[in-house]
């Protein structure tokens, strides 16, 4: 057994126990397969409650690059790309998979994982103002996380600024929540699910690190959008038989503000590391006011915290710093937070 603490990431251990329990109670139970059992049919129905989008269509797949892959293949046009922050998923961690679909990544620059209506708008107005862009990749959806890699957040002005950038260059709006649940969490967000319904052709509600074994919720408000989807699904290879297996999870996750309450701590003890950093003298790097956090260490403190903690490496600062993270999650527990920071004061 390793004893070093961790906070390398938010999905490494199992399951909220509710989920486990619930899976046990009904493991004898025979159900329909590929979601259209009755508990999966009533998580789709909680989702569409809490998106106040009563007849937006609910999907389960097993990930996130699965769900990005999927849906942006779904949402484009053969000859059509997808706009995102040269630091969004798609773009650096899903190791080709968009463009292995036949959609070629436009990355912008982003500014702590975020990208503007403004660089949306210069993108797709120099490809309609290029007289070879029948010779050139189409710009038709924008791919944004909420959070972002860096943790940070799009206001609802941004997000709607966006939207209107998409409405007039008739491009798709499509959201990643893989850690949507801190994002909802966060005393600072204000953007609901409500309000991605209202403003997204699509956005996916992560599980797989909020609490869940495995699992996202793709969330199309209108489903006429895509009539076909569940074929398309199954065409990718991506439709689970057993889809009680997440439509279970999604139930319970889904149960009396479950998604987001389970969320709540990782941001209290996100932000006591934050500040404990702070006050010992490391430089945070950014903004993130969710669960990630990320900051510049010495290289020689770096060799010697990781003897003692796990983390994630994420870029090198200069030749004598080192930027890591740190992840709290839903099952984050106090004493290993407190631990932490004890550590971190004693390396400063």
């Amino acid at each position: 057994m390793n004893d070093r603490l961790s906070f390398a990431s938010d999905y490494l251990e199992g399951a909220h126990p509710s989920i486990l329990k619930r899976l046990a109670d009904t493991n004898w139970q025979k159900l329909p397969g590929y979601g259209f059992d009755e508990i999966s049919l009533a998580a789709k129905d909680k989702i569409r409650q809490a998106c106040h989008a009563p007849n937006a269509e609910v999907e389960f797949l097993v990930g996130g690059t699965q769900a990005n892959a999927v849906m942006i293949d779904a949402l484009l046009q053969p000859y059509q790309g997808v706009a995102a922050a040269d630091t969004g998923h798609i773009s650096v961690h899903e190791a080709g998979a968009i463009e292995a679909g036949g959609h070629k990544v436009l990355t912008l620059p982003g500014h702590e994982g975020k990208i503007t209506a403004a660089q949306i708008a210069e993108l797709a107005g120099d490809y309609a103002a290029d007289a070879n862009h029948d010779h050139m990749v189409m710009p038709g959806m924008v791919y944004l996380s909420q959070p972002t890699e860096f943790g940070t957040l799009y206001t609802r002005s941004e997000l709607q600024a966006i939207h209107d950038v998409c409405q007039q260059y008739d491009m798709k709006l499509y959201v990643d929540g893989a850690r949507l649940s801190y994002a909802l969490a966060c005393t600072v967000n204000d953007v609901t699910m409500a309000d991605l319904a209202t403003l997204c052709d699509a956005f996916y509600i992560g599980g797989t690190k909020c609490g869940a074994l495995i699992g996202e919720a793709v969330v199309i408000p209108d489903p006429q959008l895509l009539p076909h989807l569940f074929t398309m699904i199954k065409q990718h290879g991506a439709l689970l038989a057993k889809g009680r297996l997440l439509g279970i999870q999604f139930d319970e996750l889904f149960k009396d503000d479950r998604y987001i309450d389970i969320a709540r701590p990782a941001i209290l003890y996100a932000d006591q590391i934050r500040d404990y950093l702070k006050q010992n003298g490391y430089q945070l790097y950014g903004s993130s006011p969710t669960n990630q956090i990320f900051f510049i260490i010495e290289n020689q403190q770096l060799a010697r915290l990781e003897q003692q903690v796990a983390f994630s490496f994420w870029e090198k600062y200069d030749e004598t710093h080192t930027i890591i993270r740190f992840a709290t999650s839903w099952a984050t527990q106090k004493q290993d937070v407190d631990q932490l920071c004890k550590l971190m004061r004693e390396l400063a």
